[in-house]
């Protein structure tokens, strides 16, 4: 019998079905333009681009021309890659453009989709970033999906690590932008460091497309992107707590693997005392628990947990004599990245690596919060539907499941459980054995690289020859996925890679035809491409006989997607296909979720060794367990936003200050008020409202006036002038600053004067800022111990975080202040000096250059011609410079920038 929410579903259809259903009209209009647009030339494409960005400009809006735009990409990729959009490709751009995120399943041309939305929101001028989990699928899609756009005449751009800054301000400026997450949230961060507007590289954030959405948006988004410089070097400290931590025993502390966290127990805190005080790192007479002791505590506790917790090749890879981290989602290294809090410290002293300095961070930010920064999101991935609720909630972000061009054919078998590892494996190598032997091609999923190489030592026992593909690999990632469906072929990867390039039966005939392009780059490319695409055509018809890819899950993962994600790489574009997933009660997963009465059900039930469970409920009972871990870490991260708001709130309020000041061309009202405030501050410090004139200190404010103003005043004479108050002290103080700032800008000059106030508060909102997120890591990080006094620690912390924003701010006004109060034009004798310095180093200079000469004289024996060849131009005269730019090498040849060297205030 069918249930009530069943049978609605049978008869009325899934809210997702009628959603499809309403855009199936445009799509018919789309579809009813082709011919239409067939018959333009490509120039007419083009001019149809041109056309409208014009009616855009007239009001028009993206929804009025859709149907055209979308029909002018898909006869612009038809042309530029031989590529003829679905209707199913259609859907998904529609969806995306409206701000939804499109389910589509491997292989069903998700890069072709984006250029749709990408193209008709491009047309508005704004830029449209489309994001990508990789550095390779970022330059791969910008260079493929590049030929569209170009054929419909707009610009397209790639960001990647160490770039050249011409080349990134250009990719920024062009119409459609490829970049990976991480890229423009570093991006983001280093604009807001910057002190010159004609600096900064991301002119906005419109319209972002991410690819893998549920990847980048979802498993990274706990991890904020934090830009960091060096502090205190404590390489010793790590060390010696290294020793301590392999001494301790079961009974000194509580492990906690779901929560990935350790606690000392008292026995423990007792034995880590009596040890440390042994070492000298705790001072006689100091306990543990003395408020001194904190740091000392917390890198004992990060020691024992880089050590119990973290595991060579599975969390990280020791590279190069460096510790580099393992992205647990996509078994990919990430390079650059570190945890915090000296626990990568911690790992580098476990393995003996050089340790780098604990940094302190100078701007951070969460994917969360740089991705609600875009006027309009959207996102592709093959699997959403198991996080709708996390997207809607947090990025207000539909998921729509957009239906595959061919039904599915792939066999999904249910999970065989197992109740040892042992069992487990010598059947996975029994299956890709027989697989192997009729020529399927088998893709087999693991969760580490330590399982990878493993299971790849197994099959080498048995002499079944296969790839490997982990974070060991990362750079052959691509090809080794393209090959996975090669007849006979078997690749183990872990889980998640190769995400985003296309497992085709037969093998990949594009990377066929470069391999043997770049062989012999005499032969004809024609002839090449039909010898490969015949070639293919044979072996994909094989392939298809021996059954399509097998996809073998060696584990089950904590979040159901990432197994979609697996099973989802096999039955491409309608092809046949199987997918299998082989456990055991050892897996962590089992093991963490309570996997003792499942094993008191086998054991009661008899089974023999080698054999495995496999029943439709066990799949439930798994599935269960994996919803309950994903609610788990979705609050952890909702938690974590919440956390972040407070935080972003005030990060949004400070860039948009730093962006005005750069913006600014007179910053003197800014930085007059900010002196007024001092100057209120100060006399209401010693000069109370309301009180008698033998209770003012006139000779503490005359100091105080001297430290922030640089101004001697006599404040004790005004004061005893007859029916003066506070207020007429304040307003001489107040004008008698304002009357030596005006004399100042009047030796500096009003240009110079304006460009030094503007450095100055940049430097100082910088260095203010970076104090206060270092305050705020730290009310963090004790701000859960309010919850014991039965007071919300995330109301706590908004309160506390707010009153340390607001002294930030009035330090700020009093760093300003005594900055510029400081600053003056050098004395005659000063810049005396300075030019006899300038002059010796001219003539070292010059003696270098004649000796350089002389050793490698140019060929024609003729000098090579210099900046001194200028006519009247003297470098060591500075009269005879010109006006040289603040950006440009210092005329005295240092090899400085002129701002730093002769240009420097």
């Amino acid at each position: 019998m069918l249930g009530i929410g069943t049978l609605g579903r049978k008869v009325f259809g899934t809210k997702n079905d009628r959603l499809i259903k309403k855009v199936r009209p445009l799509v018919d209009r789309i579809n009813e333009l082709e011919p239409e647009f067939e018959r333009l030339s490509d120039e007419g494409l083009k001019q149809k681009t041109e056309e409208f960005k014009k009616r855009i400009a007239q009001g028009e809006s993206l929804d009025d021309i859709l149907p055209e735009a979308f029909a002018n990409c898909r006869e612009g990729a038809r042309r530029a890659l031989g590529l003829r959009a679905f209707d199913v490709q259609l859907i998904g751009g529609i969806f995306m453009h409206r701000g939804y995120i499109a389910e589509m399943k491997t292989g069903e041309g998700k890069t072709l989709v984006a250029t749709f939305p990408a193209y008709l929101n491009a047309l508005t001028g704004k830029g449209v970033h489309i994001v990508t989990v990789n550095d390779y699928l970022a330059k791969r899609d910008s260079d493929w999906m590049g030929k569209v756009y170009g054929a419909l005449g707009l610009s397209a751009g790639v960001v990647y690590p160490f770039q050249p800054a011409d080349e990134k301000h250009a990719a920024y400026a062009a119409d459609i932008t490829y970049a990976t997450n991480n890229e423009l949230g570093f991006d983001y961060l280093r604009d807001n460091m910057k002190s010159e507007l004609s600096e900064m590289f991301q002119r906005g954030h419109y319209f972002a497309i991410v690819d893998e959405v549920d990847s980048i948006l979802i498993d990274e988004a706990r991890t904020p992107l934090i830009i960091s410089g060096p502090s205190e070097d404590r390489s010793e400290l790590y060390r010696t707590l290294d020793k301590v931590a392999p001494e301790l025993t079961a009974d000194h502390f509580t492990l906690d693997e779901k929560q990935r966290n350790v606690t000392f127990s008292e026995e423990g805190n007792e034995f880590l005392e009596r040890r440390l005080l042994e070492l000298g790192i705790l001072p006689e007479g100091q306990s543990l628990y003395d408020p001194e002791s904190t740091t000392i505590v917390h890198h004992a506790t990060q020691a024992l947990r880089a050590h119990k917790l973290f595991q060579k090749d599975k969390d990280y890879i020791v590279r190069g004599g460096e510790v580099v981290l393992i992205d647990e989602f996509t078994g990919r290294m990430m390079p650059g990245r570190r945890l915090s809090d000296g626990l990568h410290q911690a790992i580098e002293a476990k393995e003996g690596a050089a340790i780098q300095p604990e940094n302190v961070t100078l701007a951070s930010v969460t994917f969360q919060n740089y991705f609600r920064l875009y006027d309009k999101l959207a996102g592709m991935t093959g699997t959403a539907a198991t996080e709708a609720d996390e997207f809607r909630e947090i990025y207000g972000l539909g998921v729509i499941e957009v239906p595959t061009n061919r039904p599915i054919a792939r066999e999904d078998e249910h999970d065989a459980v197992f109740r040892t590892a042992e069992e487990k494996y010598t059947a996975i190598v029994d299956t890709i054995q027989k697989a192997h032997w009729r020529d399927q091609p088998v893709l087999v999923g693991t969760t580490s690289i330590e399982k990878s190489e493993m299971l790849s030592e197994l099959l080498k026992q048995a002499k079944v020859p296969h790839n490997v593909l982990n974070a060991r690999h990362h750079e052959q990632e691509a090809k080794i996925v393209a090959e996975a469906g090669r007849l006979g072929a078997v690749t183990i990867a872990t889980n998640m890679a190769g995400r985003g390039t296309d497992i085709q039966l037969g093998g990949n005939v594009e990377m066929k035809v470069m391999e043997a392009l770049a062989a012999d780059p005499q032969a004809h490319p024609d002839e090449i491409r039909a010898r490969i695409e015949a070639e293919h055509a044979d072996e994909k018809n094989k392939v298809l006989k021996a059954g399509g890819l097998f996809v073998l899950g060696t584990e089950r993962h904590e979040s159901r997607r990432i197994d979609n994600q697996l099973r989802g790489r096999s039955g491409r574009q309608g092809d046949p296909g199987r997918s299998a997933f082989f456990l055991s009660l050892e897996d962590d997963l089992m093991r963490i979720f309570g996997s003792e009465r499942l094993d008191k059900v086998l054991s009661t039930l008899g089974m023999k060794e080698g054999e495995a469970i496999v029943h439709p409920w066990v799949n439930k009972s798994l599935e269960k367990a994996q919803a309950k871990v994903e609610g788990r870490n979705f609050d952890i991260r909702k938690q974590l936003l919440k956390f972040d708001d407070v935080m972003n709130e005030q990060r949004k309020v400070i860039f948009a200050q730093r962006r005005e000041i750069m913006e600014a061309s007179d910053l003197s009202e800014i930085v007059q008020d900010m002196r007024q405030d001092v100057v209120d501050d100060l006399v209401a410090a010693h000069m109370p409202a309301r009180s008698y004139a033998d209770q003012w200190d006139t000779e503490g404010l005359r100091e105080a006036v001297r430290d922030k103003l640089n101004l001697d005043l006599p404040v004790g004479e005004w004061a005893a002038e007859e029916g003066v108050d506070d207020e007429h002290v304040r307003e001489r103080i107040a004008e008698a600053a304002d009357v030596a700032m005006a004399a100042k800008a009047e030796r500096f000059g009003p240009e110079t004067m304006r460009s030094i106030e503007k450095q100055v508060l940049l430097n100082a909102i910088d260095a203010k800022w970076r104090e206060h997120l270092l305050r705020l890591e730290h009310l963090r990080s004790v701000i859960g111990f309010r919850g014991y006094a039965q007071r919300d620690p995330l109301n706590e912390y908004k309160t506390e975080s707010f009153a340390l924003f607001e002294s930030m701010l009035n330090g700020l006004r009093e760093d300003v202040t005594v900055k510029l109060g400081q600053i003056r034009p050098l004395t005659d004798e000063e810049q005396a000096r300075m030019m006899a310095q300038v002059e010796a180093q001219a003539r070292s200079l010059e003696a270098a250059a004649r000796q350089a000469h002389a050793e490698h004289p140019s060929p024609d024996g003729r000098p090579a011609p210099n900046e001194s060849a200028r006519e009247g131009f003297d470098e060591t005269r500075p009269e005879t410079w010109g006006n040289p730019g603040r950006n440009d090498p210092c005329p005295c040849g240092s090899g400085q920038k002129f701002k730093h060297c002769h240009g420097r205030f």
